[in-house]
């Protein structure tokens, strides 16, 4: 018997490839086995990426919190510690909108965090 080398199955698998790597830039968008191998890659950066954009996103709440803190002069360290203290059980994604959009309620927040200390 003659040997099978996949057929219809291989195309449709290389067109596949070739599908998810349009537009990548020159042969690893068009040459099956750098497409592969770049699609591996993007996978795997996305999915650190997606762990990476989460702390990305932390680190700019508590950037913004610390300026904030800063011109109420207090530190970050002792604003979230007055937090914990106090039971004000915002986290630091909505701390820092309210930081940003209300300053009359985050100056109340940043004294209830004082007192507390």
């Amino acid at each position: 018997m003659p040997r099978v080398r996949k057929g219809a199955a291989r195309r449709q698998a290389n067109k596949r490839i070739l599908k998810s790597a349009k537009g990548y830039r020159g042969a690893a968008g068009s040459l099956i086995r750098l497409a592969k191998e770049a699609c591996v890659r993007a996978d795997a950066n996305a999915f650190t990426d997606r762990k990476r954009k989460k702390r990305d996103f932390r680190g700019l709440w508590i950037i913004r919190l610390n300026a904030a803190c800063k011109q109420r002069g207090m530190r970050y360290s002792e604003f979230i510690n007055g937090c914990k203290k106090a039971n004000i059980s915002l986290n630091r994604k909505v701390l820092s909108e309210i930081a940003i959009a209300d300053s009359a309620g985050f100056d109340v927040i940043v004294g209830a965090a004082r007192a507390a200390l």
